[in-house]
């Protein structure tokens, strides 16, 4: 196969005049930093997801921290997550002083596996935090019958679920607390952002005071009209706040979500229905009991290829085409290693899914054309390699 001549970029965001429009607006309005688009981009997001409460932050990272620390973790805590994720997820474990403890995943789609989760609680479990992985929920009756049945909390990591449904219900409100990213190749993005949702009105409470310094209410406003500068610092907390410049290209993208979705969905159609019965690619399994967000395509690597899932993707490489790995299990990294004892024999399951998977092309600035040659890409190398 011919290699396009322009490289085809893994993952690009998706904008218009609506966004530039945004943040000219908010450049002009003076407000650079925390002020009314954030406090509106919080009001519809909340709104959108079904949460009583939004706190608009500068990563999904720093509302993983905020919801974890307003637990009150502390050393020799344990929280059960899974080794399929990027590794902020279980370092904010780590930064609360407590220690993560990885599940296991199930093969077909990379999601922590519930049936494997009470094996792992111990005296010192105080809770779950799920990832919901590519854009799918994880099971969350189950996850949430365990934490209830053992007086743990759940906090889900939903990096890739706006958009996602379980059953009839939107990622934002299943667990306790719920962390979206806004990364700049995320669904919905604002270059750096995130979003900490909850129904739990003392839980906001603390939570959005401890991300801003750990002052209180009165200093949220106090440079505007009727503001005080007078404020107490409550606890020690961090610098998470998001920005108007964030918002205002988050409010330009929630309106426009369900279209640049459609296109997402549109482009995963394409893709299943080329690797339907394509020899040793296996696509993800998707669940009925919810909307997939198709935040990434992932395609498994098998044994009816005589070519390693690395060399597959340098071919992929030559042909101009981009690609990731998502993830590289976090029980791999030194880090663990040297302060947990983690080995890639933690969660078997999870290392032979890592050791398979590419994450392709999908998102909505791509176009159909530039979708049809990655399929075709991927079927090539496949059958130049089939056993």
């Amino acid at each position: 196969m011919k290699a396009r001549e322009e490289f085809l970029n893994y993952a690009l965001p998706c904008w218009g005049e609506e966004e530039i429009e945004g943040v000219t607006d908010t450049v002009k309005s003076n407000w650079w930093s925390r002020g009314p688009k954030t406090a509106e981009f919080e009001k519809k997001f909340a709104e959108y997801v079904g949460a009583k409460h939004a706190i608009a932050l500068n990563s999904c990272t720093a509302a993983l921290h905020l919801a974890l620390a307003a637990c009150d973790l502390k050393k020799g805590d344990e929280v059960i997550t899974t080794p399929m994720t990027f590794c902020s997820t279980a370092n904010m474990i780590v930064n609360t002083g407590a220690t993560p403890v990885f599940c296991d995943v199930i093969e077909d789609t990379g999601l922590i596996d519930p049936d494997k989760i009470e094996t792992k609680i111990t005296e010192n479990t105080k809770g779950i935090l799920p990832v919901h992985y590519a854009g799918q929920a994880c099971n969350m009756d189950k996850i949430n019958a365990i934490a209830k049945k053992h007086g743990l909390f759940v906090i889900e990591d939903a990096a890739h679920a706006v958009y996602t449904t379980y059953k009839d219900k939107l990622v934002g409100s299943l667990g306790n607390a719920t962390a979206f990213s806004f990364y700049a190749t995320k669904n919905l993005a604002t270059g750096e952002g995130g979003m900490l949702t909850t129904d739990d009105d003392d839980f906001a409470v603390k939570a959005r005071i401890m991300s801003l310094h750990g002052m209180d209410k009165n200093a949220w406003n106090r440079y505007g009209k009727g503001g005080s500068w007078h404020y107490d610092v409550l606890h020690a907390g961090f610098k998470y706040n998001m920005t108007d410049f964030q918002a205002a290209l988050g409010l330009s993208q929630l309106d426009r979500l369900d279209k640049m979705q459609n296109i997402r969905k549109k482009y995963a159609e394409i893709y299943n229905k080329a690797f339907e019965s394509a020899k040793g690619i296996v696509p993800l399994s998707v669940s009925q009991d919810g909307r997939h967000a198709w935040h990434l395509y992932v395609i498994k690597i098998t044994n009816g290829l005589s070519i390693s899932r690395d060399d597959f993707i340098a071919e992929l490489t030559e042909l101009n085409i981009g690609t990731s790995v998502h993830f590289i299990p976090v029980t791999n990294h030194p880090f663990y290693k040297e302060n947990f004892q983690t080995s890639e024999t933690d969660c078997p399951v999870a290392q032979g899914f890592y050791e398979k998977i590419i994450s392709i092309p999908l998102y909505p600035s791509m176009s159909e054309s530039d979708v049809d040659y990655v399929a075709k890409a991927v079927l090539s190398i496949a059958a130049k390699y089939a056993k």
